[in-house]
């Protein structure tokens, strides 16, 4: 990642229904590159699983891929995927009962060459990647969440090109 600034990004922005949330997988999906953790915080049904699935779409029809099913990692705690020869690691944290057993999922070692999209991040502890970006997902009215999106520096040029999406004033 190259740093456009030197001060963390952080900001807000509703996805006023599910529709919302897919543009927004996709428009992030653009800029994700190997290497690249996202953090997927929020309570049960915020919406987490649905990000990650319009992602992960995004970047297995860029590479061309043959249209797949993409369950939740709910009880497998690990999908992987490979999109242009690039890994795409989806785990679900949720069962994890300590930070050391991800050592035995291999995440560890995915964190340095893999797009990892990760639900229930709080279960990495201290072993949470320093440059990785934390979306916290909220529900809103109806079908809406609000997405607080907060990372490094490292993630301010790419996300202020987000386009169609307008970050909520805090």
């Amino acid at each position: 990642m190259t740093a456009t600034s030197t001060a963390p990004v952080s900001f807000d922005l509703a996805l006023p229904d599910p529709g919302a949330t897919d543009a927004f997988g996709r428009s992030l999906a653009e800029r994700l590159e190997p290497g690249d953790c996202l953090l997927l915080s929020g309570p049960i049904g915020a919406g987490k699983s649905h990000l990650a699935r319009a992602i992960i779409r995004a970047l297995l029809d860029r590479a061309g891929a043959a249209e797949e099913d993409i369950p939740s990692p709910t009880y497998t705690l690990v999908q992987t995927y490979e999109a242009a020869g690039v890994e795409i690691w989806h785990a679900d944290l949720y069962r994890l009962s300590a930070p050391d057993e991800l050592f035995e999922l291999g995440l560890d070692a995915a964190f340095d060459s893999a797009i990892c999209l990760i639900e229930w991040p709080d279960r990495l502890g201290t072993d949470a990647p320093s440059d990785a970006l934390t979306i916290a997902l909220s529900p809103t009215a109806g079908d809406g969440r609000l997405a607080r999106l907060s990372g490094s520096a490292g993630w301010a040029g790419r996300l202020a090109a987000l386009q169609g999406l307008e970050p909520v004033a805090r």
